[in-house]
């Protein structure tokens, strides 16, 4: 899609381990537009300290554990940064300039009180790679909306003044228009995508 003139685009993330399904979206809140889905990689299995931190040295207390953590966090910080860039600079080239990120992830949570050390491995990766998104949209110089996925929903039905079928019947016909795959991920990006619209609108 070409476009004459700059327009305001709103980026959805759904945070992963290691990446980031992603959903652009145009237009106004009350009438958005879908650009296109992407994927941002963070990091692969093949490098295991990146994908996985907190397994990597979820035996060690968990004092120490953080403590050893943070050097990939720093590193994916970087990375998501990076790939943010790209993003927002392909958008830009669309004459698109993008005016906030919306992310999907794991909310915050005691994760030192997890008795288990692979479930709460889970839980801190959950928790770091949302966290990492923010970190790369605010060195960008976006402004960022974070969103938890098990709420998501009942967020963008909320805030958008949408029955559930009218929320899903949109979600379905940007599905039409962006393409195969769309699974609940995807749903999830443009729902964070059009929340950022609207936060943009009404800001």
């Amino acid at each position: 899609m070409k476009h004459t003139q700059s327009e305001i685009a709103c980026v959805g993330l759904r945070a992963k381990t290691g990446r980031a399904v992603g959903v652009v979206l145009t237009g106004s809140f009350k009438s958005p537009r879908p650009i296109v889905r992407t994927e941002l990689v963070l990091a692969t299995a093949q490098k295991p300290s990146l994908f996985q931190p907190y397994h990597e040295v979820m035996d060690l207390p968990w004092d120490r554990a953080v403590e050893a953590a943070r050097r990939a966090e720093r590193a994916l910080d970087a990375i998501a940064e990076t790939a943010l860039s790209a993003l927002i600079a392909d958008l830009q080239r669309q004459r698109l300039t993008t005016r906030c990120v919306g992310i999907v992830g794991a909310p915050e949570r005691n994760l030192a009180a997890i008795g288990s050390p692979h479930i709460r491995a889970h839980a801190a990766e959950g928790v770091l790679f949302r966290k990492v998104l923010e970190a790369g949209t605010a060195a960008n110089n976006v402004r960022c909306l974070s969103f938890p996925e098990r709420q998501i929903e009942s967020i963008a039905i909320s805030r958008l003044g949408l029955s559930p079928a009218t929320l899903r019947g949109h979600l379905a016909e940007f599905g039409q228009q962006l393409g195969r795959p769309w699974r609940a991920d995807e749903k999830a990006s443009a729902m964070a995508a059009w929340l950022a619209l609207y936060a943009t609108d009404t800001a």
